[in-house]
């Protein structure tokens, strides 16, 4: 399945990754990305982008290398509520917002119940478009609800290459994401695919994720990324 995206990097902005804008920029044209999203962690993440790091994204160019840039961040759900650490306003001056939890930054419950129930209410909300690795069992959820939500509110949920990696930190992650992919298909609710990079040599790498849908057989129609237009429909339709 060709992939036309990478929707979800990170930049030096998030202190522990390694690569500069144009670093990542150039990674995707050498890749033959159309596009690359830029998502920065929020400013709840000990070491994350600042809230100025976000607002003046306004100066990136619309490319650089020949790769489209889309100006976006990952946010932190930070409790029960489905709390984010990125105030409305700043997330509407952007393009891809992902909204993920973190060990660091996530203080409510962690039953499947509460889960659930938080991301369903970041959902809810208009510019939020992803939900970043939904994937780990630290931070357990209802496949069927949280599906069945995304293809209401038109969410996409993410397949993280680097959640599937043999040596990856998040618990069950391919299991859950068999799960995922299977209710997702149910539902109708699309994915995207993602790097997660957070150096450069990773951008565009989906080599696990791309094991995973061939091997489930997932249909190309319900992932986000396989082209450009696609993609920035599923954005605007949300």
């Amino acid at each position: 399945m060709h992939l036309a995206a990478d929707t979800h990097t990170h930049t030096i902005a998030s202190g522990h990754a390694y690569s500069t804008l144009a670093d990542m920029a150039r990674a995707a044209a050498e890749k033959g990305l159309k596009a690359i999203a830029i998502t920065d962690h929020g400013p709840a993440m000990p070491d994350g982008a600042y809230l100025f790091h976000f607002m003046n994204s306004r100066v990136w160019p619309e490319t650089l290398c020949g790769v489209r840039l889309i100006k976006g961040a990952e946010v932190n759900i930070l409790d029960g509520d489905g709390t984010l650490d990125l105030p409305e306003e700043l997330l509407e001056l952007l393009e891809l917002n992902i909204a993920s939890t973190h060990p660091p930054t996530y203080t409510g419950s962690t039953e499947a119940a509460d889960i659930t129930r938080a991301v369903l209410r970041v959902m809810e909300t208009p510019h939020i478009h992803v939900i970043g690795h939904p994937d780990d069992s630290r931070f357990p959820v209802d496949f069927s609800e949280l599906c069945r939500g995304a293809a209401d509110t038109g969410t996409l949920l993410e397949v993280n290459n680097n959640s599937l990696r043999p040596d990856g930190f998040r618990e069950n992650a391919r299991g859950n994401c068999l799960e995922m992919l299977a209710q997702c298909e149910k539902y109708g609710a699309m994915v995207t695919v993602s790097s997660d990079a957070h150096i450069d040599g990773d951008v565009g790498n989906f080599v696990y994720a791309q094991e995973i849908l061939k091997e489930t057989g997932f249909p190309e129609r319900l992932v986000a990324n396989t082209s450009l237009d696609k993609l920035l429909n599923a954005l605007q339709q949300k």
